[in-house]
């Protein structure tokens, strides 16, 4: 089955992107511009969100960076799959990346802050302090997601670590950047980044 990719460079879309080179998977790519091209059909009827990315494979339609991510590993790439003792591993920090994580990062860089202690529990992740703490408890002790072994969920959440330490969102601890790296390095990752630099440039210079 054909496979569509629905992106804008500049969007987490580079995440997806990712996955699908780390997947193997050959795509057609459609690139959704920002404004009305993006909020009106016929890319609405792709996903009602009106953001990217979005993928459709013969049909079926998967939004959300997470779930491209692994829907990529399920049917095109098991060996990024986790194995049943690295299941628990995998789901908690793929959902620890979607929850905690960007929700903490997208409440700090809007100013929305809760200083009561008292009142900081119905947030669903305490502060971004402990939740920054949490992750680099994990890297400290694992180089990847699962442990010693590279999965899918280390698309998703390297992305969210490389990107904010980037643009300032997420502290530059060491675990950090050790693990990023790591990431970085890998064949895909480049492959992926050099299509949408390219495509950045292209659109700048227009």
């Amino acid at each position: 089955m054909a496979l569509t990719f629905y992106t804008n460079p500049m969007s987490r879309g580079q995440i997806a992107r990712w996955a699908l080179h780390e997947a193997g998977v050959d795509y057609d790519q459609k690139i959704v511009q920002y404004g009305e091209e993006m909020k009106s059909e016929p890319y609405i009827s792709i996903n009602p969100m009106g953001k990217v990315p979005a993928i459709d494979h013969g049909g079926t339609i998967v939004t959300e960076c997470a779930a491209i991510c692994h829907y990529l590993a399920e049917m095109f790439k098991p060996d990024l799959l986790p194995t049943d003792g690295e299941k628990a591993a995998y789901f908690r920090w793929l959902f620890y990346a979607a929850g905690p994580v960007e929700a903490a990062v997208t409440n700090k860089s809007m100013g929305f802050e809760v200083t009561e202690p008292d009142k900081r529990g119905t947030l669903g992740y305490g502060d971004y302090d402990l939740v920054m703490d949490v992750l680099e408890q994990h890297f400290a002790a694992n180089d990847y997601v699962v442990g010693d072994r590279f999965t899918m969920a280390d698309v998703y959440l390297g992305s969210h670590i490389s990107w904010g330490m980037q643009f300032g969102t997420m502290p530059e601890r060491g675990s950090f950047k050790a693990y990023a790296e790591r990431l970085t390095a890998r064949d895909a990752w480049k492959e992926a980044k050099a299509i949408d630099v390219d495509l950045i440039a292209q659109a700048q210079a227009k």
